[in-house]
């Protein structure tokens, strides 16, 4: 082992991290700083760029503090980031022209509508692997110019720049220098063609979005720049780069093609690494490129974006307040001995896959005078499990691969009682890793594979270690049951805006 590190940059949708790797891929400081979020309408939610850079910074400082590391130990910086979220910045001054539409933003829904309308679906699949939704930067990035007095008119100048988050981290971290991406998030923007690796001029022209706008895209690991010395006191090369989710796949040592993983945060994604070849969804699952490594082919996943997971439990917090921790959950969940026919399908932003209803809305439904908190508390924990199993079950009929085993990270997965009832529900293996810092690990061990910190990815993959095994421990018939109950209350929830 050696005394230099990788720093891993984990921006979040609610807070940025800044992560420590040793060699032995082992986490050897964290530190974390939570930013404002922003809802000026029903539907909408924004953050400031410059609280998302400046908490990013913070963070990397601190941990370098509290670890006494110096930046001269730093052998690279690994970036992962909250993916689709759309920036907007004036290239001479480096100031956003307006706050960050964040993913989970449903400001474009009747845009999205108009492209429907237009036929433009297929071609958005075909181009992109996506399905034309909000939740992608391409519609965010066609109201920020036609809504930002003098926008459109400063892009077709050349004056302005587009980012997702890792764009907006490196121009800051390179003090302007460079305006880059990397595969795996250009691959989210629905402006980018994943067969090609090229932007794509058809959809550049349907949402009339300038070329010169546009970020370089980079492979996912590869040096593509130094920090400015002044931040660190020296420059340190900018090296990894994927979007979370891709980033957690390759953190969970999912490198094969057929391997899955499933990360329980704000949101849930569950990703499938199909290899080199790209399997077209007629489940509405998203086709996404996973990575590329150097000169490498590019790298392709099938993923189920399912938008409140881990932000149902936040709700119940900060909005319901019936709880006053994530924590407290898993003992409320486990002192009832079911859900009490109580399901709860928290589709606050409408519903992604496999349904993709934008104009879905949250519902609680069975209840009755017998329901207390513990029930709604466990039906929240359900729901996210069921939409696991929604999206398990279109992955498998697109590709034909029926998983042996589904690996798991993010926060929610320390909850015991959602795993071993997402194992029940889905009737397989629910395997937890030693390490649940899977989406800063794959940040930092793509950058480190860049400057030869690791060897290659099979020295990864012996990284990997598993910490808890959740088996399946439901009947057939009871699995059954409580899934069709699932889904008569998704029913409920869907086209709820329209109905109104």
């Amino acid at each position: 082992m050696t005394s230099d590190y990788i720093l891993a940059l984990d921006q979040g949708t609610t807070s940025s991290r800044a992560i420590l790797f040793d060699g032995s891929g082992h986490p050897a400081g964290v530190a974390q700083k939570e930013f404002k979020q922003i809802y000026p309408r029903p539907g909408w939610v924004e953050h400031d760029p410059e609280e998302i850079w400046s908490s990013q910074l913070n963070a990397a400082h601190e941990v370098l503090r509290q670890a006494a590391v110096g930046a001269h130990q730093i052998r690279a910086i690994g970036i992962t980031n909250q993916r689709e979220t759309t920036v907007i910045w004036d290239r001479s001054t480096g100031r956003p022209i307006y706050n960050a539409i964040v993913w989970q933003c449903r400001r474009t829904a009747e845009e999205c509508d108009r492209l429907r309308a237009a036929g433009l679906a297929p071609v958005v699949q075909a181009s992109t692997g996506l399905v034309i939704d909000a939740y992608f930067s391409g519609t965010k990035v066609k109201w920020l110019l036609d809504n930002v007095p003098g926008a459109r008119d400063l892009a077709r100048e050349g004056k302005l720049a587009f980012g997702t988050v890792d764009s907006w981290l490196i121009w800051n971290l390179t003090g302007g220098q460079k305006h880059v991406t990397d595969y795996s998030n250009a691959s989210r923007t629905m402006l980018f063609n994943i067969g090609t690796g090229e932007w794509d001029d058809q959809l550049l022209g349907a949402l009339d979005v300038p070329r010169n706008l546009l970020p370089e895209v980079a492979p996912s690991s590869a040096v593509i720049g130094e920090t400015a010395s002044a931040l660190f006191g020296r420059a340190i090369p900018i090296a990894g780069i994927a979007g979370d989710q891709q980033a957690a796949l390759f953190g969970q040592a999912c490198t094969g093609s057929g391997m899955s993983k499933n990360t329980y945060g704000t949101g849930c994604f569950m990703l499938l690494n199909t290899g080199s070849d790209r399997v077209n969804s007629r489940s509405n699952l998203l086709t996404t490129i996973a990575w590329k490594l150097g000169d490498e082919p590019l790298q392709y996943a099938l993923e189920g974006s399912v938008f409140i997971a881990g932000a149902a439990i936040q709700w119940l917090r900060d909005g319901l307040k019936i709880i006053a921790s994530a924590g407290e959950t898993q003992a409320m969940a486990e002192s009832v001995s079911d859900n009490g026919g109580v399901y709860f399908v928290p589709a606050f932003v409408g519903l992604g896959a496999p349904y993709w209803d934008q104009y879905a809305r949250g519902t609680i439904i069975g209840l009755t005078r017998g329901s207390g908190r513990e029930h709604i508390a466990r039906a929240a924990l359900e729901s996210i499990a069921y939409q696991t199993y929604d999206v398990l079950t279109a992955m498998g009929d697109d590709s034909g691969i029926q998983l042996s085993e589904l690996r798991v990270d993010g926060g929610a997965a320390n909850n015991d009682f959602l795993m071993q009832f997402q194992a029940n529900v889905l009737g397989i293996p629910v395997v937890r890793p030693a390490n649940t810092e899977t989406t800063s690990a794959g940040a930092a061990f793509l950058a480190g594979l860049a400057v030869g910190f690791w060897p290659n990815a099979a020295e990864l993959g012996a990284l990997w270690k598993r910490e808890k095994t959740f088996e399946p421990k439901m009947s057939k018939s009871e699995r059954e049951s409580l899934i069709e109950g699932w889904r008569r209350a998704v029913e409920r929830s869907r086209s709820w805006v329209i109905a109104q």
